[in-house]
């Protein structure tokens, strides 16, 4: 926080290099498929096999070259994703054995893979099952309609437990040996999944625009396309941490206007605008252009720079209008966060413990509704990651989004049981820092649904610092969702369609509680004063 200069530096070497690190999904290399309406993968430790609908056989190939070495009859006419358990394929037939048309039965079949025969068959979890995996003892499987993965015991096809899936259009289905991953045909994108309760905790692209089938190699996942006749080999990890995509190229105008209606004066007027920086996935690209002249930077107790006007002697009808302008380029940020790899409360440096840990009126740690919803939302888990995941969905099962005006006290708000994005920012932020998570909020002016427009809304969400990773974007209002995956997106992920102008802990000299600006205001008796603040967008790309 103190420290700007040598962060700034490291931000613009993180944003300059980023394009040069490898991410998780991207293409480690590719060869042809076997055939031309290929629709699953699996990898038996040795070789890679695939089905194919129209040809209805199972091709074994070199995993080096792609190249055919044999091929079996698939079990059925109407072969879907395949899976190995270890010891036999298993192959998912959509239409149970039957190829009529609009006949959909969902059959599990489980293959000799030297002979080819069937060695079992039982039905399928749902008549429009799709996605097949093994775990080494059960099978998982998705059922679209339902929006569900299910854990299937593969002898008689008996669902064990289910959660939902990512998405309605979740497609393919792995198993890494720890997390499963899932794909969206729809979305073009490859989820990594807790195969516990179905949280989305990666999300990254896909590779190509219709994956039919995925499988786990024992380093990389595979990825079939029936659309490009192509076969994938992917990166599941890699020590980049981020990924920054989609670049924009933002122009604001920030205005903050004070109307006196009078009667009487503005004995005094102070006026304060924050000055936003560059951070991770935000380049300042000209030093911001203020006007009117007669102002001068502060700083406070955050470090947070804003600046400052003072006005004396406002009339009845007079009004102050102060102005920022900034250029600034933008990008997607996305975290690739392995929980195990975050470290722990030990882990934490002091200083970010002493600022992001601090209780005060608004958050109220200490306090009974606090206190009891940390224990009820996090229970016995003591991972950093999964304790603030499992945060983000309490606050967002007991809350639902209304502006209800003005900003209460934590405890107040989850009682209360709605809020704004800043009032779930002050509950998310008091129930971390109660589980020991250091947090802080930033807030932003918003690029809205079109380009060249207003904001006078504006946006705060939360950061949260976990050890090995840092600060982390996190916006419990904007993730606010029964998907998983529209959870995941604000979870260690942010948009570039905002300039972020805030960065606090919370209770500033200059800002108090607010973001993007604030006023001081001296009257006379009986006066009437309103203040605005607008930003007004040029959106170059």
């Amino acid at each position: 926080m103190r420290n700007r200069i040598s962060v700034y530096v490291t931000i613009l070497f993180f944003l300059f290099s980023n394009t040069i690190f490898a991410h998780p999904g991207e293409v480690v290399r590719t060869f042809i498929a076997p055939a031309q309406n290929c629709t699953g993968i699996t990898f038996d430790g040795t070789n890679i096999w695939v089905c194919d609908r129209k040809t209805d056989l199972i091709y074994c190939l070199n995993p080096e070259t792609g190249n055919i070495s044999r091929s079996l009859s698939s079990p059925a006419y109407w072969p879907s994703a395949l899976a190995w358990d270890g010891n036999s394929i298993y192959n998912i037939d959509i239409k149970g054995g039957l190829p009529l048309a609009e006949h959909y039965h969902a059959k599990i079949y489980r293959v000799d893979p030297i002979k080819g025969n069937i060695l079992h068959f039982a039905d399928g979890p749902d008549a429009m099952a799709t996605g097949l995996a093994s775990d080494g003892e059960y099978l998982w499987s998705i059922i679209p309609g339902q929006q569900k993965i299910v854990m299937i015991n593969a002898a008689d096809g008996t669902t064990i437990r289910s959660f939902p899936s990512p998405t309605r259009s979740s497609s393919a289905i792995a198993f890494d040996g720890k997390y499963l991953w899932v794909t969206d045909s729809g979305s073009n994108k490859l989820f990594m999944v807790n195969p516990t309760d179905g949280t989305v905790i990666i999300t990254t692209d896909a590779p190509s625009p219709y994956v039919r089938d995925i499988a786990f190699d024992g380093k990389n996942l595979l990825a079939i396309d029936s659309q490009t006749d192509s076969i994938y080999v992917l990166k599941i990890q890699d020590d980049q941490q981020y990924r920054l995509t989609n670049k924009r190229e933002l122009n604001l105008t920030f205005n903050h206007c004070t109307t006196n209606f009078g009667p009487g004066n503005v004995t005094s007027l102070d006026v304060h605008i924050a000055i936003p920086e560059s951070r991770i996935n935000q380049k300042i690209v000209a030093p911001p252009v203020f006007s009117p002249e007669g102002y001068n930077v502060v700083s406070d107790n955050w470090g947070q720079n804003t600046v400052h006007w003072n006005r004396e002697n406002i009339a009845a009808s007079e009004q102050f209008d102060a102005a920022m302008t900034v250029r600034a380029e933008t990008w997607d940020l996305n975290y690739f966060i392995y929980p195990e790899k975050v470290g722990g409360f030990q882990d934490i440096p002091e200083t970010v413990k002493n600022l992001y840990l601090a209780d005060n009126e608004k958050f109220q740690l200490t306090g009974k509704t606090i206190k009891s919803a940390v224990k009820e939302a996090i229970g016995n888990e003591k991972n950093l990651y999964y304790q603030a995941r499992k945060i983000y969905r309490y606050v967002q099962t007991h809350m639902y989004y209304e502006m209800a005006g003005g900003w209460n006290t934590a405890p107040e708000v989850l009682e209360r049981g709605n809020g704004s994005c800043s009032e779930y920012s002050f509950v998310y932020i008091a129930m971390c820092r109660a589980a020991g998570i250091p947090a802080r909020y930033v807030g932003a002016v918003s690029v809205r649904l079109e380009t060249a427009q207003l904001d006078d809304v504006f946006h705060r969400w939360v950061e949260i610092y976990l050890p090995n990773y840092g600060w982390i974007p996190v916006d419990p209002s904007g993730g606010d969702s029964d998907s998983p995956a529209h959870q995941a997106a604000y979870f260690g992920a942010v948009k570039g369609k905002y300039i972020v102008t805030t960065q606090s802990g919370g209770g500033s000299e200059t800002l108090e509680w607010t973001y993007n600006a604030n006023e001081f205001i001296k009257t006379e008796p009986k006066t009437f004063v309103v203040s605005e603040h607008i930003g007004n967008w040029d959106v170059i790309k």
